[in-house]
């Protein structure tokens, strides 16, 4: 209790490690919460919450709580996954992948993810679930970073085509992207421009939070 009624002055620092997948993991007390960052950005709760939590809003709470089964590239300390559960109270099927176990244990031991009954943790490469996968989903999250990197993968029309596929009628992508720069800029607007699938919209909501741009993918029949 103490460290979180100090955390509102200056933010501490209860846990750094590392992995084969990141340079540096810290869960820290930050005005009051605990967030989950990597070397140079927030890889869970505090920001990345807000980011995701606004595209969810977007979509709307009450349609996703309709839906039966989620599916979230890019788990980390998943903040959006409780966000799902104790906000949106979604009671379908969640997977989740995530490619760094070190990760999935530290969102464990300090945010409890494996108390959610709902969710099942797959630790695989995003882009090679993706490829393998045909289950169908009525929502999928892509939310995957290496500290401020995003696999080039992302933005493919291959792997595109192929997330749209595993959507159900009436499913949403939800894309977050980081922009840092004018290069970052324009590899989204060139995904947004180029990107063309027959029964589907795609629109955008700009600098969430500054360095982060949403992508809104719907299947309209």
């Amino acid at each position: 209790m103490i460290r979180k009624l100090l955390s509102y002055l200056i933010p501490i620092t209860i846990y750094k490690n590392k992995s084969s997948w990141s340079k540096s993991i810290e869960v820290t007390w930050a005005n009051g919460e605990l967030v989950l960052d990597s070397e140079n950005t927030n890889y869970s709760y505090g920001s990345l919450q807000r980011i995701l939590r606004l595209g969810l809003k977007k979509i709307g709470f009450r349609q996703i709580k309709a839906m039966n089964k989620i599916l979230v590239l890019g788990v980390a300390g998943g903040s959006v996954i409780k966000t799902l559960v104790n906000e949106v109270y979604y009671k379908g099927a969640i997977t989740g992948i995530e490619i760094d176990p070190e990760i999935i244990k530290v969102a464990n031991s300090y945010f409890n993810l494996s108390q959610i009954p709902n969710l099942s943790i797959v630790i695989t490469d995003a882009f090679e679930f993706v490829l393998q996968a045909n289950e169908k989903y009525d929502l999928i999250i892509v939310d995957i970073f290496q500290d401020t990197n995003m696999p080039g993968f992302l933005f493919e029309n291959f792997f595109t085509e192929k997330l749209c596929s595993l959507l159900q009628n009436k499913g949403h992508i939800l894309f977050n992207t980081m922009v840092l720069n004018k290069k970052d800029n324009l590899r989204n607007e060139k995904y947004c421009n180029e990107f063309y699938q027959p029964n589907f919209r795609l629109k955008t909501i700009p600098r969430v939070e500054i360095h982060n741009e949403l992508i809104l993918i719907e299947r309209i029949n």
